[in-house]
């Protein structure tokens, strides 16, 4: 399982992700351009020590990431779906997607990827934050999958 964060803009979250991934086994991909500085202190701030037990790999562009994943599943979490990632059917080897905090992925990604699902939300909000989103998605992931840690 991994988690690939298109052109994220907030350091700490990107900290936040890297220590889940750490922390349950899933490497983590970022796609560039950041909104930050890579050697941002705010990255290892949030990702502590755990960012020595988590796979990263940095990905110039989107077509190099793709290029990248080979055929593994791309499953796009987004607002814009109306199937929930709770009824989707997660397999071991899928990659799970998120776009930047303030804006998503352009439609071009959108159209890509094999599979768009949301995070069930009250209809007043609009979002959760990126890492407590891929959060939520890697544990039911996982669970779906029978490969959470220990």
């Amino acid at each position: 399982m991994r988690i690939a964060l298109f052109e994220p803009e907030i350091a700490g979250n990107v900290g936040a992700v890297l220590r889940l991934g750490a922390c349950l086994g899933a490497s983590v991909d970022i796609i560039e351009p950041m909104g930050f500085v890579w050697d941002d202190r705010r990255v290892r701030r949030a990702a502590m020590d755990y960012i020595d037990h988590v796979t990263i790999t940095r990905h110039a562009s989107f077509d190099a990431f793709r290029a990248d994943i080979g055929p593994s599943r791309l499953v796009l979490f987004t607002t814009r779906s109306s199937h929930s990632a709770y009824e989707f059917g997660f397999r071991a080897d899928d990659v799970l997607l998120f776009g930047k905090e303030s804006a998503g992925v352009p439609p071009s990604v959108a159209d890509v990827c094999d599979a768009r699902v949301r995070i069930p939300l009250r209809p007043e909000v609009r979002s959760l934050n990126l890492a407590t989103s891929a959060a939520l998605a890697l544990g039911e992931a996982l669970r779906q999958t029978a490969t959470l840690p220990g």
